[in-house]
């Protein structure tokens, strides 16, 4: 039988995976550390991902003082056409004050958050939390190697990456002077629609085969591990559906399975939610106009309703509602479950809908529902 789930996905579409440049900066801030403390950089410097892969990145530049040690990769996007392949991420690793743990710094090329809404505070470098946390590892585990107090200031830098950055959503979000460090799994999974859409239909056919009543189409792999967790379903049970919602719901349309959950970040499923079928940042926007409609219709004063049609990401929206009380992220889940039902026609389909935040706290919801 053909491989299911999000593995089997990537392998049927052909295309070759790359590495995120968070996995990127942890690496470089690896071989830089390890320098800083034994004199030497290792080459290639391998790095543990949160899935347990162990790649080796080749360095490209590699530095050394008394007080720190710098070192670089290009980072290889596999076969996805991302605006920073190619790109190179340098890691600056300089000793700390005793106790100071480790620091993060934004060098040239890498943005400052400068308004709220991200999972960042403003004023924060915009190395995302993963990222973050990948490179925390990676200094303890330095340390304890080779007798480090692991007390650290960790600067990133991406060469030309201010420049790049006017090809992204980052001045638009208030992220000002470079790029984001971003990944969730360091894993860049690539698609061309075509594959991807095939990759898709092909995962619908092995759950099928396997007996699996139940399916969950996922925007990622954080929303998949929240699939899991509430439904306990097999990987062969898991769509990556990535931004391709409609090619889920089109398939399911021809070819049902008794019931689909869809799971993903609560802005792509606000765009499902007002009609959007192609999540992707590139096709289609969160509109902020529509969500204070949808707050309006929970209870939301116009206060309140003015906050959200101005925010600086779905994110705030949603938790301005929460905190005065009013269940944006469900009214969005059962939006978008409708749209989803609209989509599927009579097919003997029922679907609910989970929308998470980007540490994967469920912030809305709905119950599974069909076309009557």
């Amino acid at each position: 039988m053909a491989e299911g789930g999000r593995t089997g996905q990537l392998r049927s579409s052909g295309l070759r995976p790359g590495w995120t440049t968070g996995a990127c900066a942890t690496a470089a801030t690896t071989a830089a550390y390890t320098a800083l403390l034994t004199g030497d950089f290792p080459d290639p410097v391998r790095i543990t991902l949160p899935k347990g892969q162990q790649p080796e990145f080749a360095l490209t530049g590699e530095e050394l003082t008394d007080s720190q040690a710098m070192a670089a990769v290009v980072k290889d996007a596999g076969d996805d056409p991302d605006v920073t392949h190619g790109a190179v991420v340098r890691a600056t690793v300089r000793r700390g004050a005793p106790g100071s743990g480790v620091v993060f710094r934004a060098g040239e090329g890498v943005g400052t958050v400068t308004k709220p809404g991200l999972p960042l505070a403003v004023g924060e470098p915009a190395i995302n939390p993963v990222p973050r946390e990948l490179m925390r590892t990676a200094v303890a585990g330095v340390a304890a190697a080779h007798g480090g107090s692991g007390d650290v200031e960790i600067e990133i830098s991406i060469d030309n990456g201010a420049e790049l950055a006017r090809s992204t959503w980052n001045p638009r979000l208030g992220i000002l002077g470079g790029l984001s460090v971003l990944g969730t799994t360091g894993v860049v999974v690539p698609y061309s629609c075509s594959a991807w859409i095939e990759s898709i239909r092909r995962g619908v056919d092995v759950a099928r085969a396997a007996g699996h009543t139940h399916v969950a189409g996922c925007t990622g792999s954080t929303s998949e591990k929240v699939a899991i967790a509430e439904y306990g379903l097999p990987e062969d049970a898991l769509l990556d559906m990535g931004d391709f919602a409609g090619a889920v719901l089109k398939y399911l349309r021809r070819h049902p399975v008794p019931r689909l959950t869809i799971a993903g970040g609560f802005a792509k499923l606000s765009k499902l939610a007002a009609g959007h079928l192609d999540l992707h940042s590139a096709r289609s926007q969160v509109d902020k106009g529509y969500l204070a409609g949808l707050a309006r219709t929970g209870g939301a004063d116009e206060e309140l309703a003015a906050a959200v049609a101005a925010a600086n990401t779905g994110l705030q929206a949603v938790q301005l509602c929460r905190a005065a009380g009013v269940p944006l992220g469900d009214l969005v889940a059962e939006a978008a479950r409708a749209t989803a039902l609209e989509v599927l026609r009579e097919a003997p389909v029922a679907v609910d809908v989970i929308c998470i935040d980007r540490g994967g706290t469920v912030v809305g919801r709905c119950e599974p529902a069909a076309n009557r």
